[in-house]
């Protein structure tokens, strides 16, 4: 790897502290100097007079855990400046696994990740990392998913743990910790993560406080109880005695519209207390997921088969719709549902591709059928397969939280599907470009501090998110009056703009605003206690 130095550039360091202006040399994959503009440099030298130079972005809620490894090119991502990706969210992920859990979580969560050709034969944390190792677009972190190795243990049953379930539960947290994970994931509106206790999230959380890392819960409730449901993260990781890092802290649906300064307010007590917290977002209105999690969580417990068999029961059939329709479900956050709000995103079967980019509601009056009945149809006929995007967002909500001290930036990036939603190749840009440069929420520092060293304090990474001399050379260079998305509801899968260079770990995986060959990215492992 040669020499290379980046000419007159305005950096934005990651820190806070104002911009300036200075070449930046970089030499083994490192940041060798930060040097007055025009000394003599033996390497090559790329001119970014009028560009900002700052650290490369980290992605802290991904989904890419899959497209890491399957897509050399992970354009949809790197050309958005992310350098660091952290996987293994909400609960559920493809390691650690046994035969019988990775089969099912391939189906469960097809709808967040595709189910493209790849050796599976990894199992651990460890062999996951591995692959990472051999090259891929972006650096990779990844958290233990609770609701597999709950999984592995006790299948999918709605059912309390018992005392040696817990034990073998905290092992598998343990072990993953030990091979390199930043910390445990939970997906509390997920199976089988809903069926779990506090009790049984503080004792997993155990081997978290021991070993190192931090707990980043999707949590049981945005909508009815949405106070509630993050005043019982902050209680869990206060009693668990561990870092809290809140995933897609939205505070969502139309009755919850302004409560975002609840939910900060409940945060900053907590702070004030001691707890150590930090969230990310995603600047966008609309949520998304698979669309079989729309369902009661009773629905789900036995696994597909057994899913299968209750929607083909007209008498089950009725009490599902009556709870998702009129009480409102734990599948959407006990808020009844408004079927205008659900998009379908995707689909696994060619034959149901014609639901794609209609909500519910126009799906239903194209075959002539209620949406409840035809939500469940879909359901069924795509095997469950199918993902949706959830249009329930307040920008009152967004902005406040976007605002916060806590905040990092995450994209839950979501990228299979014919209409997946913009956030996966838009999200970075966006921030930057119409939040920061357009509406002036905050400054350009701040933004880019929420994006590089702010996430990179909460994983524990010290040669990384500053543009400092020593540090590794994952670097973003951006046109700060041209950076923006151009990604669309309607038009998803576009590049954004001023996005002209990108290194991971001092390796151009953009140039001039082109993606190229290379696949610098590596595995990045907690550091051990």
């Amino acid at each position: 790897m040669g020499d290379l130095v980046l000419r007159g550039g305005s950096i934005i360091d990651g820190t806070g502290r104002p911009a300036f202006t200075a070449d930046l040399a970089v030499s083994d994959g490192r940041i060798s100097g930060i040097l007055p503009p025009g000394q003599d440099f033996s390497g090559e030298e790329l001119d970014v007079r009028g560009l900002v130079v700052s650290p490369g972005f980290i992605d802290m809620h991904a989904h890419s855990d899959l497209a890491v490894l399957a897509d050399p090119e992970h354009v949809s991502k790197v050309a958005q400046g992310i350098t660091l990706e952290v996987v293994g969210q909400d609960g559920l992920g493809y390691a650690p696994v046994n035969d019988e859990v990775m089969a099912a979580t391939r189906e469960q969560i097809a709808g967040w990740n595709g189910t493209p050709e790849l050796d599976y034969s990894w199992r651990s944390i460890a062999d996951y990392l591995a692959k990472v190792d051999e090259g891929a677009a972006a650096n990779v972190a990844v958290l233990v998913p609770h609701g597999t190795a709950r999984m592995m243990v006790m299948g999918t049953e709605s059912r309390a743990a018992t005392a040696d379930e817990l034990g073998r539960i905290r092992d598998i947290v343990a072990q993953g910790l030990r091979d390199g994970a930043m910390g445990m994931s939970t997906g509390l509106t997920y199976t089988p993560g809903m069926y779990a206790s506090d009790e049984e999230l503080v004792h997993a959380l155990a081997a978290v406080k021991e070993i190192g890392g931090y707990y980043c819960p999707h949590h049981r409730n945005y909508g009815a109880d949405v106070v509630e449901g993050y005043q019982a993260c902050l209680k869990i990781a206060g009693a668990a005695g561990v870092p809290l890092h809140l995933a897609h802290c939205h505070v969502n649906f139309p009755q919850n519209k302004g409560r975002a300064v609840e939910v900060l307010a409940a945060i900053d007590e907590a702070m004030g207390a001691g707890l150590d917290v930090t969230l990310d977002s995603y600047p966008y209105l609309a949520g998304a997921t698979y669309l079989a999690a729309l369902l009661p969580s009773w629905v789900h417990e036995g696994g597909k088969d057994a899913m299968g068999q209750r929607l083909a029961d007209p008498t089950v059939r009725q009490r599902i719709l009556r709870e998702i329709e009129v009480e409102g479900s734990d599948g959407h956050h006990g808020v009844p549902m408004d079927w205008t709000t659900i998009v379908i995103a995707s689909t696994q079967r060619t034959d149901n591709a014609w639901a794609v980019g209609k909500t519910v509601t126009e799906m239903a009056g194209e075959r002539g059928a209620s949406a409840g009945a035809a939500f469940l149809d879909l359901l069924v006929a795509d095997d469950f397969g199918a993902g949706c995007l959830v249009q329930v967002g307040n920008e009152e909500n967004v902005q406040a939280v976007m605002r916060h001290r806590a905040h990092t930036v995450g994209s839950d990036g979501i990228l299979v599907g014919d209409r997946p939603h913009p956030r996966g190749w838009g999200t970075f840009p966006r921030f930057l470009g119409h939040y920061v440069r357009e509406l002036g929420v905050m400054s350009l520092e701040e933004a880019v501090l929420h994006a590089t060293s702010r996430p990179a304090r909460r994983l524990g990474l010290a040669d990384r998110g500053v543009v400092k001399v020593g540090n590794w050379a994952d670097l973003v260079v951006f046109d700060a009056q041209a950076v923006g998305s151009r990604a669309t509801y309607d038009n998803p899968k576009v590049l954004p703009d001023g996005i002209h260079h990108v290194f991971v770990n001092g390796e151009a995986t953009i140039r001039q605003g082109t993606r190229t060959s290379a696949k610098p990215g590596r595995a990045v492992r907690r550091i051990q206690k």
